[in-house]
């Protein structure tokens, strides 16, 4: 892979080593710095030219800060002369405003994906998109990765029988229902009143989860009222425990407080955001790394050979 270079910002930096250790490549030299004013600075530190870049970057807190840096990161890539330039982005920040849901509303993912295309991004690889269609906002080609294998081994491996998989609201039951087939698993559903944008109230459950283990998946926890509401509602519905898994622990405002107060008894999430200080101190959330499935993506990527075979 000579003709292959790896580079990354500052949003996670342990991942970007653990990636670059499958890879058994050594991450570029990349100056990423702040003028006194706090503009972003950028310097690539060797020669790049006629290069297939990969850059890592999760567009994940301080949110505006990672993507201005990923965006001058590929403009500086472009004017090296690198052949391609693909974006690898564990989390892509600005997903949940995919549509207008209200007037005068921007949508914001649609926004991001032009600013990354218009700066020079010939592929984006990223993992667990909130909403499929982001894809097609798009014109060049986007691997959409799932942390699925990766979640499916540790719930084997943990909890060999007896799970019920529970989405959290209406809008995750395709996904829910995904890792109950691959589980052998029941089925069940919260029914979920949301009255304001990170605000949630819910209310029963679709499904039996009565002397089940509770296996809740979502594709992000952030301020984790959805999901503490739906532990507590399953609880009341007779479930034995309640474990949680998602992709992308955004875990923001009071999130740690809520997830220490509730029925959950774990909360595992992949690594594609470095988790703060305090939710490292919470002895309810552990991590799984998604390293080897990114690495073995930028291979195939990089080989033109099928992304989708990971996941058959």
């Amino acid at each position: 892979m000579k003709g292959l270079s790896i580079f990354a910002g500052n949003s996670n930096p342990v991942l970007s080593d653990m990636i670059s250790g499958y890879l058994a490549k050594p991450l570029g030299r990349l100056k990423v710095d702040r003028f006194s004013d706090g503009e972003t600075q950028v310097e690539i530190q060797e020669n790049v030219r006629k290069q297939e870049i990969f850059v890592i970057q999760s567009t994940c807190n301080p949110v505006n800060d990672n993507l201005v840096e990923l965006l001058l990161m590929i403009d500086a890539f472009k004017r090296s002369s690198a052949s391609r330039i693909t974006a690898v982005i564990p989390y892509f920040g600005y997903s949940r405003q995919d549509k207008k849901v209200s007037p005068r509303v921007p949508i914001s993912a649609k926004l991001v994906a032009d600013l990354l295309e218009n700066t020079g991004v010939h592929r984006v690889i990223t993992m667990d998109l909130h909403a499929g269609q982001i894809q097609g906002f798009f014109n060049c080609p986007v691997d959409n990765l799932y942390a699925a294998p990766v979640i499916i081994d540790d719930i084997k491996a943990r909890y060999p029988e007896n799970l019920v998989v529970v989405s959290p609201d209406a809008g995750g039951v395709e996904r829910a229902r995904a890792y109950a087939k691959r589980l052998n698993a029941g089925l069940a559903i919260v029914d979920k009143r949301r009255s304001a944008p990170n605000k949630a109230k819910a209310m029963a459950i679709i499904g039996d989860v009565q002397d089940k283990i509770a296996i809740v998946i979502d594709d992000m926890v952030d301020t984790a009222g959805t999901l503490t509401e739906a532990a507590s509602v399953i609880v009341d519905n007779g479930a034995n425990a309640v474990h949680a898994y998602c992709t992308h622990p955004v875990l923001s405002g009071p999130a740690i407080d809520r997830i220490n107060k509730s029925s959950l008894s774990s909360l595992v999430a992949t690594d594609t955001i470095p988790l703060s200080e305090e939710a490292k101190l919470c002895g309810k959330i552990e991590t799984l790394s998604i390293a080897k499935l990114v690495g073995e993506a930028i291979v195939r990527s990089y080989r033109g050979d099928s992304v989708n075979s990971l996941f058959v």
